[in-house]
Order: structure tokens, then sequence, then C-alpha cells
């Protein structure tokens, strides 16, 4: 699976700390923790996207819908600062 910020150049033009900041929380709370259990493993990061690699399709797609979840409830939370990630 690979993923990245949709936006990602507009929100580090806007507020290039702010975006970094955010995104390193959301790997380390949500991306992180959710990937071993669907069978998952970091394979690189990059600077707004990773790649990720899972034991089958059921595994990965389940993943992303996790994750894109929490995303949209972590938005909530803080709206000033919303992440969409886009996989494939």
């Amino acid at each position: 699976m690979a993923a990245d910020v949709v936006g990602y150049s507009r929100l580090m033009e806007a507020d290039e700390g702010g975006t970094l900041n955010r995104l390193k929380a959301l790997r380390r709370d949500i991306m992180d923790p959710a990937t071993p259990g669907h069978s998952g493993r970091m394979v690189k990061l990059m600077s707004d996207g990773a790649l990720v690699e899972f034991a089958s399709a059921v595994d990965a797609v389940t993943w992303d819908i996790e994750i894109q979840k929490k995303f949209v409830s972590s938005a909530r939370a803080a709206p000033t600062a919303r992440f969409c990630f886009g996989s494939a």
C-alpha cells in the first residue's frame, strides 16, 4: 500500500512547522499502532508518504479504512490541522 498526504505542498506552504509536527503525530499515534494489527510492516517513509506491506489485500484495505476513520476523528478534534491520506 502506498499512501500520501493530499495537498501536502499547499499545507507545507501555509505552515511548514505545523504540517511536519501534525504528520509526525499522525504517524506515531494512528498509523504506527494500527500497522502490526493488520499484519503490516512499514517499508519506507517519505516526506509525505509511506509504503506499507501487508500479508493480504484484505489486511491492507482494513488498515486503510481504520486509519482514515481515525484521521477523520482527529481532524474533528483539531479542525485547523486536517490531513487526508490517499492510498493506492
